[in-house]
């Protein structure tokens, strides 16, 4: 994925914002994915990733990060890297028979309608939550962070975007119901995750129900997460001159949670949207993903169909950011977080509007050029907009 951004105007620049000079970068990944059937129902996954490049100014200065790959690229030089490595079981309990389709993380086969599968190990959380037809993976899809995932579902991860949980669905034609407990970084955005179980931990439930329109399939998801981790507080910080706005000399033990929707809907064979809106109580520091406390995003994708081009594909998406009044303050009065920090702050939403078309020149072979503008990068009305051209290659077999 190569992505350039040229100089755009900013009255002040911080430790943590995006270099308002002109950029041009290039990131790249790689994922074996491979999967052995151990017995009746079961199976393990184990998935070798190769990463390298670099983002914007060390991947900085915007929440909704205009390239989706490259959260789990920590150094610029090319890394192998262990990023799942889990057991799955699927438990039977009747009903009709589904045919599930092989594919990444999935062997395939036939199961029963009413099941429960357990999930243990080392993956992403957004392998099981937060899906969506339309918009979820920044290699075939939207690239933005803010339209890949739901923005404040700060979800339990570490620097790359994997972690350690034990996860359990329940399914039925209908509906599905999941739950999942998973491992949080010990210090915000690090490598390593927290030992202290009892007390660093997230929570994720998602509930998931299908529905039809005519002939056109519609999914609604809705979930809630609570993470238990060693954050500081935005307004304790505030509060304590002593700290000298350092967030990090507030932290203790402390919980942190959100709600969102996630909906996805078929419009016609060729034509599919999307909507996100999440909330978190933006009280305690970002501490996985993203600096993102409200969010709304929505788009399109168009199959190529109408102009001879079946497997080709046109996205247009849109998302408004928002910080709730802790964090807001914390940061015009100098704060830094992981991602963002201009030492000052004039605030207004971030608003990112992405548009890609998705060419298919051969079977497997996609390339992809993308455009992004960005109004408000990291809220600030004193920076930007920045304009956002890029183009991804990406190939599987």
């Amino acid at each position: 994925m190569t992505q350039w951004h040229p100089d755009f105007s900013a009255r002040y620049s911080g430790p943590n914002s995006l270099s308002p000079n002109s950029e041009l970068k290039t990131s790249f990944t790689s994922t074996l994915f491979t999967g052995v059937r151990l017995w009746e129902g079961a199976a393990v996954y184990l998935d070798p990733e190769l990463s390298a490049g670099s983002g914007f100014s060390h991947t900085l200065g915007v929440a909704g990060f205009p390239n989706g790959e490259i959260y789990r690229v920590d150094n610029a030089q090319p890394k192998v890297s262990l990023a799942r490595f889990f057991i799955r079981q699927t438990f039977g309990f009747g009903g009709g028979k589904e045919r599930v389709n092989p594919d990444q993380e999935e062997l395939g086969g036939d199961v029963d309608d009413y099941r429960v599968t357990l999930t243990l190990g080392k993956f992403s959380l957004t392998d099981l939550f937060d899906d969506n037809a339309y918009s979820h993976n920044p290699r075939t899809q939207f690239l933005n962070w803010a339209l890949m995932d739901n923005g404040a579902w700060d979800y339990a991860a570490d620097t790359r975007g994997y972690t350690e949980a034990i996860a359990l669905e329940y399914n039925q034609p209908r509906w599905a119901l999941r739950v999942a407990i998973a491992r949080v970084p010990k210090e915000a955005n690090k490598m390593a995750l927290d030992t202290n179980l009892l007390k660093a931990h997230g929570d994720n439930v998602e509930f998931e129900y299908r529905y039809a329109i005519g002939d056109h399939p519609g999914k609604l998801r809705l979930f809630w997460f609570e993470n238990h981790a060693h954050m500081g507080s935005y307004r304790e910080t505030i509060n304590t001159p002593a700290f000298g706005m350092d967030i990090t000399r507030s932290r203790q033990y402390r919980v942190k949670y959100g709600f969102g929707i996630n909906l996805e809907q078929e419009v016609r064979e060729d034509l599919g949207a999307f909507l996100r809106a999440g909330w978190n109580d933006g009280r305690t520091e970002t501490w996985a993903f993203t600096e993102i406390d409200r969010t709304l995003s929505g788009g399109v994708r168009l199959k190529g169909t109408g102009w001879g081009r079946s497997n080709d594909t046109v996205g247009v998406a849109a998302a408004i950011n928002g910080l709730s009044h802790d964090h807001a303050d914390y940061l015009a009065a100098g704060g830094i977080g992981f991602i963002i920090g201009d030492g000052r702050l004039t605030y207004a939403p971030e608003e990112i509007v992405e548009a890609y078309y998705q060419w298919k020149p051969l079977d497997r072979v996609e390339i992809t050029p993308d455009t992004q503008y960005i109004r408000h990068p990291a809220y600030n009305v004193d920076r930007g907009p920045v304009f956002v051209a890029g183009a991804r290659f990406h190939y599987e077999f």
